[in-house]
């Protein structure tokens, strides 16, 4: 049986009673690096690459069966026996959400499940998070479990955090699950309000340049960024009794609270402040079309990740730098938890080819590989397509 593209090989899968067929997205984030798990702000916006699933109900006692078909690898487990493989392992954020949602008093039978998609990986696109809304939202759907989203896209992000090991914020759930087409979405981390954006298409090309490098740093680094942003606010705190994360602090506490700080958490500091000041100049800069203004921006928002937080790396700095000479390109920044993945880019469409050609002659010169260009488009968020009870 073929849907979306994919195979589907499972014997016990032909029976299309009590199936469901759900799709999630991957996510670019515009700007506001590193502020989720800070309680800050963050402009993510679904895209129209993302992960296909198929579930079925197998009649089991806590029996599930995962195929993931871009890997050609399948796997078994209980439900009544789950714990984290090794990290990294796709088979995590599949037992994760199952987990969240026994733990949150959902009751789950034995199911099958399929999935695959086109998410580059590695990217910084957040497979894992659409692996894990889409893994979330089916169930939830098949078994009638009567969740609402937010508590779908909760659950999501402690699978990552419990199974995958990544004490990741919540954008990456939160702009799967609710994404809407040709809108990016200024998100509070805090309270989880949000508003929507329209994003300028007719000119210019939301392009990615996948550095096609992954440095073993970007796992442990991750988590230490959240452990020095935890410091700093400690130390804050003791001048600032009322701070309840980073997101409260103003320039001007920071800039008095710079002797007390170590020189390094200043500067982890200083990127979150500046950073979440960033977000909001851009949806100003969005709701006035203020292309140029945006660009600036989202250059500021590089430089501060690579100097203050440091998680950038040579290749994303070369891809960087490139642009800001060429008048053909608004805008530049690496994208996502650093250390490798891509840089995101506004071209205009025109040049757009030509930009192409240019980038990757030129980085593989520099570093003997050539940069993967991904186009984007702005689109909707995770959705269940069918389902047969």
């Amino acid at each position: 049986m073929t849907y979306f593209g994919l195979q589907f090989q499972y014997a016990k899968m032909k029976d299309t009673k009590n199936e469901l067929r759900a799709w999630a997205p991957g996510r670019i984030n515009l700007i506001g690096e590193h502020t989720d798990y800070n309680e800050g702000f963050v402009m993510p916006a679904a895209i129209d690459k993302g992960m296909n699933f198929r579930l079925l109900r197998n009649g089991t006692t806590g029996t599930v069966n995962a195929r993931a078909i871009d890997f050609n690898e399948s796997w078994s487990f209980s439900l009544n026996c789950m714990a984290p493989l090794e990290r990294g392992s796709w088979q995590n954020y599949v037992m994760g959400i199952a987990a969240e949602l026994m733990s949150a008093g959902a009751t789950l039978p034995g199911f099958d499940l399929e999935f695959g998609g086109d998410i580059p990986i590695g990217g910084g696109l957040s497979s894992s998070a659409a692996l894990c809304v889409g893994t979330g939202l089916a169930l939830n759907e098949l078994f009638s479990l009567n969740f609402e989203k937010w508590d779908l896209i909760k659950m999501a992000q402690l699978a990552e955090h419990h199974y995958a090991g990544t004490r990741c914020g919540i954008m990456d759930q939160f702009a799967s699950m609710m994404g809407v087409e040709n809108k990016a979405m200024m998100l509070d981390c805090r309270s989880l309000a949000f508003d929507y954006f329209p994003i300028f298409t007719s000119d210019f090309d939301l392009l990615l340049l996948n550095s096609g490098v992954s440095h073993s740093l970007a796992s442990s680094e991750y988590n230490l960024r959240r452990s020095e942003c935890e410091e700093g606010l400690h130390i804050l705190k003791g001048i600032y009794p009322e701070l309840n994360s980073l997101r409260d602090v103003s320039v001007h506490q920071l800039e008095n609270a710079i002797s007390l700080l170590p020189s390094k958490i200043f500067r982890r500091c200083r990127h979150v402040v500046s950073e979440n000041l960033r977000v909001h100049a851009a949806a100003l800069a969005l709701q006035k079309n203020d292309l140029q203004g945006f660009g600036n921006l989202l250059y500021q928002s590089h430089d501060s990740l690579r100097l203050d937080y440091e998680v950038s790396c040579p290749e994303l700095d070369f891809l960087v730098d490139f642009t800001r000479s060429l008048d053909t390109v608004q805008g530049c920044r690496m994208m996502g938890g650093g250390f490798g993945g891509c840089t995101i880019q506004l071209v205009k469409k025109e040049s757009t080819p030509q930009f192409i050609e240019s980038a990757s002659q030129l980085y593989h010169e520099r570093f003997g590989i050539f940069p993967a260009p991904i186009r984007v488009s702005i689109g909707k968020g995770a959705a269940v397509y069918d389902a047969g009870h």
